[in-house]
């Protein structure tokens, strides 16, 4: 049997290693291919184990993170609610203090005053169906309806919010009632009612004060959480993500090599050819 560059010429070697160059270029154009499709450096764990890993560790935190600042977002929309609820109480209270003020006229009859007992009987309904109607999901926020909400504002075990709305607010508990205008202009009865009525916008106040702290400290949360989200996706971006130029390089330098395997390939399967000339 005859031989072609020590070899066989039924075991054309060159055109094996051909052959086998070719398919490795072929194989590692289907790579870039897959890179530059997804524009993802790291599209299975073979690509790369240790980064596969560490962003899959790093995607599943900014998740949970995210979950977490809907959960933020929850809260804030809830004292939002009885923001509103509390702040529409406090202004009718401040009406009633006005009516009261009014009150304290010698001037007035007992028309006057009943006009204006009517009215601040009108207002206490007001607050008594504002109360009934601030609610979040059907939970009532101003009658002590919240207690102890928690909130998980993280992705760690403790990493949580806690409070509670419990002021019971009623039209009575605020001393809005039939009796808050005085029967008559006496500075003492006029005084007791003022009384009552500034400690009614205090109560209310002190709530208003306390939801204010709590937005303010969502509001700080929100922002390290959103912060501690773009960062991770960001580090997942650097660990993952594709340098499309590099890759687009890449794949041109294999492009020319694939064509530069197919054309040897080519010759390494016609130079047996050439042999047969001999026993012609």
């Amino acid at each position: 049997m005859a031989f072609y560059g020590g070899s066989r010429i039924n075991t054309n070697i060159g055109a094996r290693n051909a052959f086998d160059s070719l398919n490795k270029i072929n194989s590692k154009i289907g790579q870039q291919q897959l890179k530059l499709a997804t524009g993802r450096r790291i599209n299975s764990a073979s690509d790369d184990a240790a980064g596969y890993t560490l962003s899959v560790k790093i995607n599943n935190r900014a998740q949970s993170l995210t979950k977490a600042q809907n959960n933020i977002g929850e809260a804030k929309n809830i004292l939002a609610v009885a923001e509103s609820g509390y702040q529409a109480i406090n202004d009718i209270l401040l009406q009633v203090k006005e009516k009261v003020i009014q009150a304290g006229n010698a001037s007035y009859t007992t028309d006057e005053r009943n006009a204006l007992n009517s009215e601040v009987v009108e207002l206490g309904s007001e607050i008594d169906r504002i109360v009934a109607e601030t609610k979040f999901n059907g939970i009532s926020l101003l009658s002590s309806g919240l207690s102890d909400a928690d909130f998980q504002v993280g992705a760690d075990n403790g990493d949580s919010i806690t409070f509670s709305l419990t002021a019971s607010v009623s039209a009575s508990s605020l001393s809005v009632t039939s009796s808050t205008i005085p029967t008559g202009s006496d500075s003492t009865q006029i005084g007791t009612s003022l009384g009552s009525i500034d400690t009614s916008i205090n109560t209310i106040s002190a709530e208003l004060q306390e939801i204010g702290s709590l937005v303010n400290r969502l509001d700080f949360k929100e922002q390290v959480v959103s912060s501690a989200i773009t960062n991770l996706k960001a580090a997942s971006s650097r660990i993952t993500d594709a340098d499309i130029a590099e890759e687009q390089l890449e794949s041109t330098k294999l492009s020319i090599l694939q064509q530069t395997a197919t054309t040897q390939l080519s010759q390494a399967n016609a130079a047996p050819q050439n042999i047969l000339s001999l026993f012609r």
